[in-house]
C-alpha cells in the first residue's frame, strides 16, 4: 500500500485538563499518513480516485475546533474514526504535538494506528 500524508497541520483549538487551558486557544500540530492505493488516482489523473488529503486536513481542522474536550487522547481517537469511516484508507497513524503544554520541551503529544478492522 501507499501512503497519503499530511505534515505539521496546524490547527488553533480550546484543549486541555487545567481551567487555564479552557480560556483560550493553543496550537495542536498534526502528522497523518493513510494507507491508500493511488494507482488508480494516477493512472486516470482523478481527484476523485485520491485519497484527498485537502478534504482531510478540512476535516481534521473542523472536528478539532467544533467541540472542546480535555485529552489529546480522546480527539485523536475521534479522528481516527473519522478519517477510517469518512475516506477511503485501511490504516490511520495520527501524531498530534502540543507544544505549549510543558514549558521545558520543545513538544509532547499522542501518536495512534487504528484500522478499519479494529475500528
Amino acid at each position: 500500500m501507499d501512503k497519503v500524508f499530511i505534515s505539521q497541520l496546524h490547527v488553533e483549538t480550546i484543549i486541555g485538563v487545567y481551567d487555564f487551558e479552557k480560556k483560550s486557544k493553543q496550537s495542536l500540530y498534526f502528522d497523518i499518513e493513510m494507507l491508500s492505493n493511488i494507482k488508480p488516482a494516477a493512472q486516470n489523473d482523478d481527484i476523485n480516485l485520491a485519497l484527498d488529503y485537502a478534504k482531510v486536513s478540512e476535516r481534521v481542522i473542523e472536528h478539532s475546533t467544533a467541540k472542546p474536550v480535555e485529552l489529546l487522547e480522546t480527539l485523536v481517537e475521534q479522528l481516527a474514526q473519522i478519517i477510517l469511516t469518512e475516506f477511503n484508507t485501511p490504516q490511520v497513524t495520527i501524531r498530534v504535538s502540543k507544544p505549549a503544554a510543558v514549558s521545558q520541551a520543545q513538544t509532547v503529544g499522542v501518536e495512534i494506528i487504528r484500522n478499519k478492522a479494529s475500528a
